[in-house]
């Protein structure tokens, strides 16, 4: 791990250890250990202590007394419910953004998805498939102009993040195959303002992605 920049500690040690958690180094699962992440990061137990609040509050990781802090499983019942949430939102965000979006937005959607396209032809980074992904929603949420659907989106962000990330990690080739189809699919409906089915178009979408990922996680332990 790369030390911290001085930058506000708390916020930088929980922007490091997101970036493990969320590239695989961290598995789920495991303990984080303060006095250990103090040692990689160079700063205080305090800051670390304060960044896990934050990534605590963001669904990642979980705190218990006497036995610590660890971040959470990739278990039927979290992937279950952290889609099944997600679902709800993102059909709202979805049908909310194509009343409300602009020219801009929609524009920036299409860039997106063209970013998708070429990254999915060439060597097809997982990562940075998935940062793309979450963008496109990202984008899709900012359109909707509702705060509070927003701070719902983001209580549940980097757990989808996290969760999506795996789902490149099991079966590549599947996400790969679909990313582009389905946010093409999106993006058009939207710059169309085509409410009807759009909200099961989005809903679906989010289904299929935890289908998938359950699928694959049974393949693994059979």
């Amino acid at each position: 791990m790369q030390p911290a920049r001085r930058r506000g500690l708390a916020e930088e040690a929980a922007d490091r250890i997101r970036d493990e958690i969320l590239s695989g180094r961290f598995a789920p699962g495991s303990a984080l250990r303060e006095v250990e992440l103090a040692g990689s990061l160079q700063v205080s137990r305090g800051s670390v202590r304060e960044g896990l609040a934050i990534l605590e509050r963001e669904g990642l990781v979980h705190s218990e007394w006497h036995r610590g802090t660890r971040i959470i499983e990739l278990s039927e019942t979290d992937i279950t419910e952290v889609y099944e949430v997600r679902a709800a939102l993102d059909r709202l965000a979805t049908l909310t953004a194509a009343k409300r979006g602009r020219a801009g937005q929609f524009d920036e959607l299409d860039r997106l998805v063209a970013a998708m396209d070429r990254e999915a032809r060439g060597p097809a980074d997982g990562d940075r498939l998935v940062a793309l992904d979450i963008e496109f929603h990202d984008c899709v949420y900012a359109m909707a102009g509702n705060g509070r659907l927003t701070s719902a989106w983001e209580a549940v962000r980097s757990q989808v993040h996290m969760f999506q990330a795996h789902r490149v990690r099991l079966s590549h080739e599947h996400y790969r195959t679909r990313v582009v189809d389905e946010h093409r699919e999106l993006a058009t409906l939207l710059r169309a303002r085509r409410v009807e089915g759009l909200g099961d178009l989005a809903e679906e979408h989010v289904r299929s992605a935890s289908r998938g990922l359950i699928e694959s996680l049974r393949e693994l332990h059979h």
